[in-house]
């Protein structure tokens, strides 16, 4: 039986190690060519090296599929463009681009230095958008092609790491942006949030009340590589274990309108009329505080 991706050729990004490489691994077992590009870096984006890529291909090798490394850096176009183009040199096409590349630098946002905030935001955000971009021209004329960005429950809001939430949510608004402008071209784009056993996660400093392994989230991501989800285009789904989530389409709830514009006055008078949507994670901080009063972990 023909492989799910078949002749297909994938470009995944962070796939070392962690959630990257069982993407690789599993896209590799299903029939597809891979460009597994990674500089392995530290989780803080230090100490670059391709050993890891390169032990990656040798994996897929030895299983009987086809695979070759590449050591860029995808902060930079010149990187993106490194790595998309060793697909289309390699195996002469391009058909999936999966950016899970990240790293994490961990600080409350009144302690947050410029570095470690552009650091993350280059990394994860421009390092989908480099690869998108240079996907998205080769994809466009073939009118076909997937794009899968990595987000994060993260993206809307996380404690003390404001620079890895801010990029997360950005890779949602690109993904659903890319999804929206390459429609026309038979091009989709949609976006994975996943709670896996990583090093990343190992940082998180609560306890999570679900946490699957790197190798659960991969067959979504096959999945979404291939012709099956030809309509699949501007969602976001966390994978955890066996459970397959979507997310909604943000929208507006309520609406007050007034003549003319309005006074502050009038607005605190109204105000009930919007109101506010609580945030989630409000709630769970209060049990954190509660939990960490008490001596306990708390679970989020």
């Amino acid at each position: 039986m023909a492989g799910f991706l078949e002749g297909k050729a994938v470009v995944i990004t962070g796939a070392g190690g962690g959630i990257g490489r069982a993407c690789a691994l599993a896209c590799a077992a299903e029939g597809a060519k891979v460009v597994v590009a990674d500089i392995g870096v530290s989780m803080a984006g230090e100490d670059p090296t391709s050993e890891v890529a390169d032990s990656v291909v040798k994996e897929i090798q030895a299983a009987g599929g086809e695979a070759v490394a590449v050591a860029e850096d995808v902060s930079t176009m010149a990187g993106g463009e490194a790595v998309v183009g060793a697909a289309v040199d390699n195996f002469g096409r391009i058909d999936g681009v999966v950016a899970v590349a990240g790293i994490l630098r961990e600080r409350m946002l009144f302690n947050m230095s410029e570095d470690e905030w552009d650091a993350v935001v280059a990394t994860h955000l421009k390092g989908h958008f480099t690869v998108f971009r240079t996907a998205a021209a080769i994809m466009r004329k073939q009118e076909s092609g997937s794009l899968i960005g990595f987000t994060s429950g993260a993206f809307t809001g996380s404690i003390a790491q404001a620079n890895y939430s801010a990029a997360k949510g950005g890779i949602v608004s690109l993904v659903r942006s890319a999804a929206l402008g390459l429609h026309r071209y038979g091009v989709r784009a949609n976006a994975i949030a996943p709670i896996a056993r990583t090093r990343m996660s190992a940082n998180v400093p609560q306890e999570l009340e679900e946490m699957g392994d790197p190798e659960d989230v991969a067959p979504m991501v096959v999945y979404l590589l291939s012709d099956a989800a030809r309509e699949v285009t501007g969602q976001v789904y966390t994978v955890v274990g066996g459970r397959i989530s979507v997310w909604n389409q943000p929208s507006e709830v309520r609406t007050m309108r007034t003549e003319g514009r309005w006074d502050p006055r009038d607005i605190a008078a109204r105000f009930d009329e919007v109101g506010q949507e609580r945030m989630a994670m409000l709630d769970r901080l209060e049990a954190i505080r509660e939990a960490a009063g008490s001596g306990d972990k708390p679970n989020t």
